[in-house]
């Protein structure tokens, strides 16, 4: 994987594509957590996941993680919220997926600067919001 994220150029990849990097690798973390600590089918942990990765559950894990964040962490949580987004879920509203946006760069940012010690933390924390 390395030989791939050394060919992502952090300063000039656009916000909306960290955030399709940091949509997956939460996505990730959150399946193997839950599958960690339970025996279900897939489509029960898929079901279980959704309080986790849904834009309404990211909004409220970032509003709970802002004063855990280093300045350059809300600077790319900014660059992801404040990106501009053609079209929003029906099931949420903008200010929510702008957030949950935000919070996907984020954990992209982490991933392609192989920060994983601080995504690690970052996830765990995300995981403790919602126990």
């Amino acid at each position: 994987m390395d030989e791939y994220i050394n060919n992502i150029d952090i300063q000039t990849v656009s916000a909306q594509t960290l955030a399709f990097i940091g949509d997956a690798v939460y996505n990730v973390y959150i399946r193997t957590y839950l599958t960690s600590i339970s025996t279900a089918k897939a489509g029960i942990l898929h079901k279980a996941s959704i309080k986790y990765v849904s834009a309404k559950g990211q909004a409220h894990t970032i509003d709970m993680l802002m004063d855990e964040l280093t300045e350059e962490e809300i600077l790319v949580y900014k660059r992801g919220r404040n990106t501009n987004i053609a079209t929003v879920s029906k099931n949420v509203d903008v200010v929510e997926y702008k957030k949950a946006t935000g919070f996907e760069c984020l954990i992209g940012y982490l991933y392609v600067t192989k920060n994983n010690k601080r995504l690690d933390e970052i996830v765990k924390k995300c995981i403790d919001c919602f126990k």
